[in-house]
C-alpha cells in the first residue's frame, strides 16, 4: 500500500471516528571515529531514559570508543522537556518518534537523522487464557494505558484505522502495568514490548498474547536521534561521526550477547539484571535489526504517518514541514562513505 493511499485511508477512518465521538479522548490529552573527531567541540549524547537495553546501541558504542573522547553519554530520565533541554544544549539526543515532533511543532529548533527504534515499540497485552488476540475481541473491555503517551495515541490510531469503536472501549488511566492485567484490574494493556515479563515471571495460566500494532497498518518511527538546528547546520561531521559509532554499537550489541550483557550491566549494576537484559535485547530486535534493513534507517511514510496521526488525536498542529524536520542525507553520506556498516559482519570484526 503506497504511502498516500494509507494517509488517504487514515484520513477517512479518523473522519469517521470524530464524528461517532471517538476523538473526543484522543483530545485529553570507516576511518576512525577518533582520528577525525579529535579536537573537535565536547559533545553530549542525552538518552531520554535510564541506561538500559532501549539504549544499548549507545553505551555500547560508548564503552567500545566507538565515540571520539570528545563525546558524552549521559541518561536524562524524567525530563518532561527533554527535546528542549538537547537543543539548548546544543547535544544530540534520543526520544520517541511522538515526543520529538510534538516538541519540534512547538518550536523547539532540532532535526531529526536516524532511527534507534526503526517502528514503535507499543504492544497490547492480554493475558493468554483471556482469548483477547486480535483488537476486535477488545470492544467492551477494559484498556491500562497512561495519558498523553505515545501508547496512548498508538492504540486509538489503531483502532480507528481498523474502523473499530473506540468509544466502546474503557480505557483505565494509570493501570497499564503488568501487575495490573494479572490481578484482571483490565482485560489488557498497553506498554512497550520490552517491558514484557520473561517467562519465569508469566508462568502457568498467566502467559500473554501480544497484539502490535504494526500487524495492523500502523507503522511510525520508534527512537529517533534528533539534535539542535545549530549544531547540525555548523558542524554537521560531528553527527555523522557519532551516527557511524552508533551502528557499529549496535552492530556489536546483537553479535555476541555474551559480550554484550557484562557491558550493560556495568552500567549500572544494581539496577540492571543480566538475565533481563538479555531478554529485553531479543524482544527488542526487530525493532533494531529489520530484515532486510539496515540499522539507524528510517522512511518518510512512517514520518507521515506520525504526523496524521498526532494532528487528529488533536495533540498539535503541523507548525513546521516534515521536510524541514526530518533529515535523510547525514544517514545516506555515513553508509556512502563506510558500506561495510550495511552488513551484519560490519560489527563481527571486533569480537
Amino acid at each position: 500500500m503506497s504511502g498516500g493511499y494509507r494517509r488517504f485511508t487514515l484520513l477517512i477512518l479518523v473522519a469517521a471516528t470524530v464524528a461517532g465521538g471517538a476523538i473526543l479522548a484522543l483530545t485529553r490529552e570507516p576511518l576512525p571515529v577518533k582520528g577525525r573527531m579529535e579536537g573537535a567541540t565536547q559533545l553530549s549524547l542525552l538518552l531520554d531514559g535510564p541506561f538500559g537495553t532501549r539504549f544499548a546501541g549507545e553505551m555500547i558504542a560508548h564503552k567500545r570508543e566507538y565515540f571520539a573522547p570528545n563525546v558524552t553519554v549521559r541518561a536524562d530520565p524524567n525530563d518532561p522537556d527533554f527535546v528542549a533541554a538537547v537543543a539548548r544544549q546544543h547535544a544530540i539526543g534520543v526520544t520517541s518518534g511522538h515526543k520529538f515532533l510534538l516538541a519540534a511543532w512547538r518550536g523547539v529548533p532540532v532535526t531529526a537523522f536516524a532511527a534507534s527504534f526503526l517502528d514503535t515499540s507499543i504492544a497490547i497485552f492480554t493475558l493468554e487464557s483471556s482469548g483477547l488476540r486480535r483488537p476486535a475481541d477488545l470492544i467492551g473491555k477494559r484498556v491500562g494505558y497512561r495519558r498523553a503517551t505515545e501508547g496512548d495515541v498508538i492504540f486509538d490510531a489503531m483502532m480507528a484505522q481498523l474502523g473499530l469503536p473506540r468509544s466502546q472501549i474503557a480505557k483505565v488511566a494509570d493501570r497499564d502495568s503488568f501487575d495490573a492485567l494479572r490481578a484482571r484490574e483490565v482485560e489488557a494493556i498497553i506498554a512497550p514490548v520490552d517491558d514484557q515479563p520473561s517467562s519465569s515471571v508469566t508462568s502457568g495460566d498467566v502467559r500473554l498474547n501480544v497484539i502490535k500494532p504494526q500487524d495492523y497498518g500502523i507503522h511510525v518511527p520508534g527512537l529517533v536521534y534528533f539534535a539542535s538546528n545549530d549544531l547540525i547546520h555548523d558542524q554537521p561531521s560531528l553527527i555523522t561521526d557519532v551516527l557511524q559509532g552508533l551502528i557499529r554499537g549496535w552492530h556489536f550489541a546483537y553479535t555476541d550477547y555474551a559480550r554484550t550483557v557484562p557491558i550493560l550491566v556495568g552500567f549500572d549494576p544494581e539496577r540492571l539484571d543480566p538475565d533481563r537484559v538479555r531478554l529485553e535485547l531479543q524482544q527488542q530486535r526487530d525493532l533494531i535489526l529489520p530484515t532486510g534493513g539496515r540499522i539507524a534507517d528510517y522512511d518518510e511514510s512512517r514520518w507521515r504517518t506520525l504526523r496524521d496521526i498526532l494532528i487528529f488525536a488533536k495533540l498539535g498542529e503541523e507548525q513546521v514541514p516534515l521536510a524541514q524536520l526530518v533529515n535523510y542525507q547525514l544517514l545516506r553520506d555515513v553508509y556512502r562513505r563506510s558500506p561495510d556498516l550495511a552488513t551484519s559482519g560490519a560489527g563481527r570484526g571486533e569480537n
